[in-house]
């Protein structure tokens, strides 16, 4: 078998969690328009009969914030680069910015390093792509360049067929039928913090992370209670919505997604807790459950 570990890397909001999801056919990775979603390395695990692929999708590498939980966000990045056997820099069509370049610029010389040209199905002039390949190749000496669309799957088996060829030979490194190397209290945590995204604006979702207190099997039922920490008393309010309605419409989507996930029924409760400076403190981020 050929196995190894695949970085996916860029900037935020490039679509590399899509592009994990889409690979692994589950929502091992959550997902919204907006930078920061990602915080924590995932992994998704696909199996075929000739190969295991163990994608570690990391979070966009910050560049424009510098607390504590933007340096840790930062480090799994970096970190990830040592561990694995490929990289997959996740660009957008057309576009190359000064983020790009300062993650180009991280990446280890000797790595072998291919491009995923993602949202390809946004181009209107696809006789462009040339052009934009060759500006790619001037940059560094790539494996290759496969234009995707992760959204819609385009041209993720030849990703695949690419990533393969550079494998190196070995053992599973996980069983035939994982998907992720996380647990469910993760993933629970996780997609109640998508909801918070896609529901507010800009400003409540990086002053907020979700912890799970309670996490109960009671035969196929999962019992699962949620607090969402936020670092402002004032963002409580948002949070809740006017007769709890926006705190209903997180909890029931999450609730969907998590019944999805696991197969089975959901009990979730979802309430808010003030815990300020809590992405300020590199003890608060290990309390937290973030690594080091």
């Amino acid at each position: 078998m050929k196995v190894g570990q695949i970085a996916i890397v860029g900037r935020p909001n490039v679509g590399k969690s899509t592009l994990v999801n889409h690979l692994t056919g589950a929502k091992v990775a959550i997902v919204s328009q907006k930078p920061q979603t990602t915080r924590q390395r995932v992994r998704g695990i696909i199996t075929t009969e000739t190969a295991q692929f163990v994608f570690v999708d990391t979070p966009g590498y910050q560049t424009r914030f510098t607390t504590a939980l933007n340096r840790t966000m930062n480090r799994y990045v970096t970190q990830s680069f040592a561990d694995v056997d490929v990289i997959v820099l996740v660009v957008e069509a057309m576009k190359w910015s000064a983020d790009d370049e300062a993650i180009l610029k991280l990446l280890p010389p000797a790595q072998k390093v291919m491009v995923a040209i993602n949202k390809i199905d946004q181009m209107s002039d696809k006789s462009l792509m040339g052009g934009y390949v060759e500006m790619l190749a001037s940059k560094r000496d790539f494996i290759a360049f496969v234009p995707i669309s992760a959204e819609r799957g385009t041209q993720t088996k030849a990703l695949l067929g690419e990533i393969e060829k550079l494998l190196p030979e070995g053992e599973l490194m996980f069983d035939a039928d994982t998907m992720t190397d996380r647990n469910e209290r993760f993933l629970a945590a996780e997609l109640v913090r998508e909801k918070v995204f896609r529901q507010l604006g800009d400003e409540v979702p990086y002053g907020c992370t979700v912890v799970i207190e309670k996490f109960e099997l009671d035969g196929a039922l999962r019992r699962i209670f949620a607090a969402i920490l936020v670092d402002n008393e004032n963002h409580k309010p948002i949070l809740i919505g006017k007769g709890g309605e926006r705190m209903k419409r997180i909890a029931s989507a999450a609730r969907l997604d998590m019944e999805r996930l696991f197969d089975g029924k959901v009990y979730l409760e979802v309430f808010v807790k003030v815990r300020s400076g809590w992405a300020e403190s590199d003890a608060s981020l290990r309390r937290l459950g973030y690594e080091a």
